[in-house]
């Protein structure tokens, strides 16, 4: 369950804040019953330089009610508070960000989404199913030539600043509830990003008139991404913000150098011609890890970052714009050399920030770190990678899919249904457990409806007032995803996944 609102104070006409809050964001329906909760449970104490600190482990109760000793009892839902019942709070506030609108272009500064191309690397998420989010801290500005409908800008992104501390905090990081302004206490810690792009997008207006004429519309643009960071947080000895010894008198326990760099172009190209759309999008990392323990690198001996995702959408409509034909493809580069899960090195995806395994042959045991991941947000289906992998991942699908909307009315009320056909392989096969490419099939369903209410949803293209939509999928897996080898005694033998899912939305 989610309550979306995007508040918006607009104190002219050239200067607003926008911001975005989530009330009872992704709660499940049920999990704070008065009749249980939950608080961190306390470990034994540990030091750091100076600074002695308890950090929790896991939750302990926080007491029972004895009205409802047990769920079967429970008479009220909670409201959700991180700790205590919950690992989120009721409210939370995700973005906040000022924009003010100069001569030359527009200033935008806080806490903002990010969004480019299809969304591949940056995505907003802010889709009425979405789950994840592009959001950064960021000073951007942003000019263009309007004629031209060519549009560019530049940015500073905030990625992380390590531990920060209050004034008069000399041993570590002191906390203040009453007030006064953090400080970051590692400068070199900070991870820094640079970004740059340029983008022809052609006016909304124009381009429908383009389009009915029978004209071709061609839009793109390139967005680059520059990284890096010199020492950070010790990742061999699980520190904390809270445990780290930031003082002059900080040791290697606390601190390691990183010494990393990387650049990421992301190319994006839309074609539009009367009721055809094709649209690419291809993205790539390319720099370096100085010192990272769990692959051995040192500054003099670095790992390479070599990363490489493309991913394409190809969509007509017809009979009125009834009918949706689409067709999908995918790449996300993968490591010939990383782990070998079928070895107990770990699942698919996450051996590429692992120490080869002794097992692999030796061909593989040396190379640049070349998983790509997709956004998370980038859906292609229901089952395999939104709910398996968690994302497209090192792997390549092709997506064949179809939607027709039985009653579509021009004030914005549709009634339809759809299917899509998901292959996906791997495109690396040391990186499946049963050492193939051959990841599975999966077959989606789904029908939905949308109700004329409210005035956002006056255009069938858009959702808005009342959505509904119930889907149903499928995965069958293949030789990819099978053990290698027996184990007596154990049934080893792949079986098909099946997902439900309901939807039920108001879009205002």
């Amino acid at each position: 369950m989610r309550l979306r609102l995007d508040p918006e104070i607009d104190i002219s006409d050239n200067l607003r804040i926008v911001s975005e809050v989530d009330l009872l964001d992704n709660v499940v329906l049920g999990s704070t019953p008065d009749s249980y909760a939950t608080q961190p449970a306390t470990s034994s104490s540990s030091t750091s330089g100076t600074t002695t600190a308890t950090t929790p482990t896991g939750y302990q109760s926080a007491g029972f009610n004895a009205y409802a000793p047990v769920s079967f009892f429970s008479t009220t839902q909670g409201v959700p508070t991180a700790g205590v019942n919950s690992s989120t709070n009721s409210i939370d506030v995700h973005r906040v960000w000022g924009e003010y609108m100069t001569p030359v272009g527009q200033l935008r500064f806080g806490r903002m989404p990010s969004q480019w191309g299809l969304g591949m690397v940056d995505n907003a998420g802010d889709g009425i199913d979405s789950d994840y989010q592009t959001t950064v801290d960021r000073i951007m500005f942003v000019s263009g030539i309007k004629s031209l409908d060519l549009y560019f800008g530049g940015a500073w992104d905030f990625i992380a600043t390590g531990p920060t501390a209050l004034p008069g905090a000399t041993t570590g990081p002191i906390w203040d509830v009453y007030g006064g302004q953090p400080y970051d206490t590692c400068n070199l810690c900070n991870v820094y990003e640079w970004a740059a792009w340029i983008a022809r997008r052609t006016n909304p207006d124009l381009q429908r008139l383009s389009l009915a004429r029978g004209d071709l519309v061609l839009n793109g643009g390139l967005y680059t991404k520059f990284r890096k960071q010199y020492i950070d947080i010790n990742s061999t000895n699980n520190s904390t913000p809270e445990t780290l010894n930031t003082s002059t008198n900080a040791t290697s326990a606390d601190f390691e150098p990183r010494q990393a760099w990387a650049v990421t172009p992301d190319l994006w190209v839309q074609l539009l011609w009367r009721k055809l759309r094709v649209e690419a999008e291809a993205a790539m990392i390319w720099g370096e890890i100085g010192y990272l323990p769990g692959l051995q690198a040192t500054p003099a001996n670095p790992i390479d970052i070599r990363e490489f995702g493309v991913v394409t959408q190809a969509e007509y409509r017809a009979l009125d714009d009834k009918l949706d034909l689409n067709f999908g493809f995918g790449f996300a580069s993968g490591d010939p050399w990383a782990n070998n899960p079928s070895l107990g090195q770990g699942p698919q995806g996450q051996g590429a920030l692992q120490p080869p395994s002794s097992g692999v042959q030796s061909e593989f045991t040396n190379g640049p770190i070349s998983t790509f991941r997709f956004h998370p947000d980038y859906r292609v289906d229901l089952i395999f990678f939104r709910n398996i992998l968690t994302r497209v991942e090192g792997a390549y699908y092709f997506r064949p899919s179809v939607d027709y909307d039985f009653v579509r009315h021009s004030d914005g009320e549709k009634l339809g249904g759809g299917a899509a056909v998901i292959y996906s392989g791997a495109s690396q096969f040391i990186q499946t457990p049963g050492h193939s490419r051959d990841l599975g099939l999966e077959l989606d369903a789904q029908l939905y409806y949308q109700s004329k209410d409210g005035s956002l949803n006056d255009d069938p293209t858009k959702i808005g007032g009342f959505y509904a939509m119930l889907q149903y999928g499928v995965f069958f897996p293949f030789a990819g995803l099978d053990y290698l080898g027996t184990f007596p005694g154990i049934d080893t033998s792949l079986s098909a996944a099946q997902i439900v899912r309901l939807f039920l939305g108001i879009v205002f």
